[in-house]
């Protein structure tokens, strides 16, 4: 029930569905083969964001806000903000703006299809799932974003010690 948890879920939901949409990954050093893979999920940063080229297909999922609040009367409610960065490279621009398109269209139709990650993370329709493609022209790279809201179970109160 903590953030962290939340992330894994969604990390493990995301591979899930995304792991048929297999993308070109750019030459390294001695590669002598365009290499595919499907993209790679991390937490809230790159391992190594100096290496963002190397690293793509990629998706970052982070927590970026989060509240906790108990309206007068009722029970605790929490909510976290998911902004998901997608990344993906291709020498094909046109190929690789669809690329990028396909992937977070993948993951937007799946969330909207199974709505609750985890058996406890509710995805917040009300707030609405919204993404965003960067229009930059940043060739053979191609990004874009996800905002997601996640309503967050309650965390239960030590108050036995009181009685």
């Amino acid at each position: 029930m903590t953030h962290i948890t939340l992330l894994e879920q969604l990390t493990a939901f995301t591979q899930d569905a995304i792991k048929d949409i297999i993308l070109p990954v750019r030459l390294q050093k001695g590669d002598t083969e365009q290499q595919s893979r499907a993209a790679a999920v991390y937490l809230m940063r790159l391992p190594d964001s100096s290496a963002a080229g190397k690293k793509a297909p990629y998706i970052i999922h982070q927590v970026v806000t989060a509240k906790d609040m108990q309206p007068a009367g009722k029970q605790e409610v929490g909510k976290s903000v998911v902004r998901s960065v997608f990344c993906v490279y291709c020498e094909n621009e046109q190929e690789g703006a669809m690329n990028l398109l396909n992937l977070m269209e993948r993951l937007r139709i799946r969330l909207l299809q199974q709505v609750v990650i985890g058996r406890q993370y509710q995805l917040d329709l009300e707030a609405g799932l919204e993404f965003m493609i960067y229009p930059d022209d940043t060739a053979p790279y191609y990004a874009g974003e996800m905002s997601s809201t996640w309503h967050m179970p309650s965390v239960e109160r030590e108050w036995r010690q009181w009685l």
